[in-house]
């Protein structure tokens, strides 16, 4: 039984600094990254990577607390990339393009036509008043 608990706890102190050293590397992309899309990409990875990782090693260390970890890891593992799509999505709309732009942006097509139709509604909308 000791030796399960030592194997634990090594086990647990890796998850530990593994998720560290994604922390800051995350940290690390967010401070070299050139716009807020690659900074956006870098942080949001290597965060909840790192985040999962102290998370899973905490709860190895402390086995009373592993059944709600777990649930802290599913929560992590869910809004971290929702939350980083939305403020990606919210930044596009406000017209903060990325630095290097490529030959191919279909997205700009689709944000152009929902504009377009956005105007066309309010247009629609005065008429009726």
């Amino acid at each position: 039984m000791d030796t399960l608990n030592n194997i634990l706890e090594f086990v647990g102190l890796f998850f530990v600094l593994l998720g560290s050293i994604f922390l800051f590397l995350g940290a690390l992309g967010i401070y070299r990254m050139p716009d807020l899309y690659n900074r956006l990409q870098a942080g949001t990875k290597a965060s909840t990577l790192g985040a999962m990782s102290v998370v899973l090693g905490v709860g190895l260390l402390q086995p009373d607390w592993l059944i709600k970890l777990i649930v802290i890891i599913l929560f992590i593992g869910i809004s971290n990339p929702l939350s980083s799509h939305a403020l990606a999505r919210a930044s596009y709309r406000q017209g903060i393009r990325p630095f290097f732009k490529k030959k191919m942006d279909d997205y700009e097509k689709e944000v152009e036509s929902e504009q377009k139709w956005k105007v066309e509604s309010d247009k629609v909308e005065s008429g009726k008043r």
